[in-house]
């Protein structure tokens, strides 16, 4: 980046001046008291995301057998909405009242209320009340958490099990309000079998969306396991969108979940964002969600009085707290580096930018600067986007975060190019200009860009009028 010239920087919005409407952020865990979110509430907006996931927490809002009480839950959907944030609703999890295996488990997590008739009909009344609550404002709702995974569906996997739970469970949200959508799956990962098993049972026909996760260090598989989920949506009903509803990492080695032991630092979490979302971005899916605003426990083998049990701590916020001695992320609540990366995402991806295949391709030239060539290697990720105004080009070496860090250069080849692009580095937000050395004219075009810089972070060509910086 030394050879640029910095000409300024990105300009972050508000949720309230228009969040990015593919991008989200989970909000989790209220259901368990794991953070203060009046503490958050601001810091979240200054995102600019849209979509924020929270939980609806069946056991904290009915502790009297057909008495509800949504008061804790009011406040956080008026305050996200009051900040131009659309939340959409988690339904989850079990309740002690009707299910006996949830008295013991913390929070009642991955205790599904299927084995009887009382339970079943306690549950549609609840999903019922929830619905009907949040009508005109919350349209999504998501069946369950996870089902694929032994934590969440704690008796043992059952896809079948899974799907007719599901389809009930979207019959009540519709008859609850027709206008509120469905989202069923919730997987742990793009399972394909097991998504396969729920649709042979007619769950397609029952839902308006499935949603995966994603805890995976390598992202490369990330779009081709998105285009074989919509492949296979596509044999049973093309209108079910896709979400993608949980993807992150940690920040500290330290982290419990999804990705524990590996040496997480917060700039492999940056990068990770930056690699993952940009995939989202260009994928089938209708929107994405990282995990998480808020470091807090993961507490998945948590049982009902042993403390000890759930205070085991994940480090996957971009937000940073200090626990206290309850497991609560308390104390003042401070950004990390992923952030700001965040920001720096959802200021560029408006509502106008979609996926583009562009007029471009990567050539090798001889490279002074690292003396020898241009990167060659295949692990270069390139993805186009086009907005109203101009059209980009996200690009980085998709090296191991784990293992390796990258910094090379990269040539490209252009047609009908005739202004230089500029250069923005999504993880610091620095806007740069091309120095003509870098630039190929021919016929007053510009036929290519020579020695560009590459690293394992991705860099964004702004052609047009795709960004323009604040100065």
């Amino acid at each position: 980046m030394d050879q640029l010239q910095r000409i300024g920087r990105i300009k972050t919005k508000n949720a309230a001046a228009g969040g990015s409407p593919r991008l989200g952020i989970g909000f989790e865990k209220l259901d368990r008291g794991a953070f203060e979110p009046e503490k958050a509430y601001d810091l979240v907006a200054d995102l600019g995301v849209r979509y924020v996931r929270i939980q609806s927490g069946w056991q904290r809002t009915e502790t009297a057998k057909g008495t509800y009480d949504f008061a804790w839950l009011d406040s956080i959907v008026d305050e996200l909405a009051a900040r131009g944030m659309e939340p959409w609703i988690d339904l989850c999890y079990g309740n002690p009242l009707y299910t006996e295996s949830a008295k013991t488990v913390f929070g009642a997590v991955g205790c599904p209320p299927i084995f009887s008739g009382a339970e079943r009909q306690a549950w549609s009344r609840y999903v019922e009340a929830v619905v009907r609550r949040y009508a005109g404002r919350v349209t999504w709702f998501e069946i369950w958490n996870e089902p694929d995974g032994i934590h969440c569906w704690r008796h043992g996997v059952s896809a079948a099990e899974y799907a007719d739970f599901a389809m009930d469970t979207a019959r009540a949200i519709h008859q609850a309000n027709p206008r509120a959508k469905a989202i069923a799956g919730v997987l742990c990962s793009i399972n394909l079998p097991y998504f396969e098993q729920m649709f042979d049972r007619g769950l397609c026909d029952a839902a308006d969306a499935v949603s995966f996760h994603r805890y995976n260090a390598n992202e490369l598989d990330a779009l081709a396991d998105i285009r074989a989920l919509r492949a296979l949506i596509d044999r049973y009903n093309p209108s079910v969108a896709i979400i993608q509803g949980e993807s992150g990492t940690q920040s500290d080695s330290r982290g419990a979940g999804a990705l524990r032991g590996g040496a997480w630092t917060p700039l492999k979490q940056t990068k990770y964002l930056l690699r993952h979302r940009l995939l989202d971005l260009s994928s089938e899916v209708l929107f994405t969600s990282h995990f998480s605003a808020m470091d807090m426990v993961e507490a998945l083998n948590g049982t009902v009085g042993n403390k000890a049990s759930y205070l085991d701590f994940g480090y996957f916020g971009v937000i940073q707290a200090e626990f206290n001695a309850d497991g609560v992320a308390a104390g003042s609540y401070r950004p990390k580096p992923a952030y700001f990366a965040l920001q720096h995402l959802a200021a560029l991806f408006g509502a106008d930018v979609r996926p583009a295949d562009l007029p471009l391709k990567r050539i090798v030239l001889d490279s002074p600067s690292v003396f020898g060539q241009d990167m060659a290697a295949s692990t270069l990720v390139s993805l186009g986007f086009r907005s109203d105004t101009g059209t980009a080009l996200a690009y980085w070496n998709a090296v191991d975060l784990m293992r390796e860090t990258y910094e090379g250069t990269v040539s490209f080849q252009l047609a009908g190019v005739k202004t230089p692009p500029r250069l923005i580095d999504l993880r610091e937000g620095g806007v740069y200009a091309l120095p003509d050395g870098m630039l190929i004219r021919e016929n007053g075009e510009i036929r290519a860009l020579k020695n560009l810089p590459v690293t394992d972070s991705p860099l964004l060509l702004a052609f047009d009028g795709f960004y323009h910086p604040e100065v």
